[in-house]
């Protein structure tokens, strides 16, 4: 099962690119995740204004793996095609901050294959997350000591 794209980058994060890149006459169904920057988080005291995106420099390769592991773990005779981008860099709130598309000759297999990606991005992928709040205070988030 092939891995079309995957991408940890500062670059804004384009639907439409992500989406054609999985989608082929084989495919019936293109599963899509999209991660938007939100005005608000539990880790935040105030309302969310902005978010600065930082990852380990080998965040971009860990992406990688970490999708090609899922996709491991399917053995169908259905074939999966995953493109998967996580945002860098700063961030404003309604940006896109993660974008997985999926594209399988079945919607099942798209749809456990995204959701599964989108989780072992998020349990995985080494990137940090500052919030910026209205009031001027920030919060970080996804550091551990």
């Amino acid at each position: 099962m092939p891995l079309a794209h995957a991408a940890v980058t500062d670059a804004p994060l384009d639907l439409g690119r992500l989406s054609a890149v999985v989608g082929s006459t084989q495919h019936g169904a293109v599963a899509t995740f999209v991660g938007v920057v939100r005005d608000h988080d539990p880790e935040a005291d105030g309302e969310v204004v902005a978010l600065d995106y930082s990852a380990h420099p080998e965040a971009p390769q860990i992406l990688e793996r970490v999708v090609r592991d899922v996709l491991a773990r399917y053995d169908h005779d259905d074939a999966a095609t995953v493109a998967a981008a996580h945002r860098t860099g700063h961030l404003a709130v309604g940006d896109l901050a993660l974008v997985v598309c999926v594209g399988s000759a079945h919607r099942a297999l798209a749809f456990d294959v995204c959701r599964e990606v989108v989780e072992e991005i998020k349990r995985e992928l080494p990137v940090w997350k500052k919030q910026h709040q209205a009031d001027g205070a920030h919060v970080w988030s996804g550091l551990t000591c």
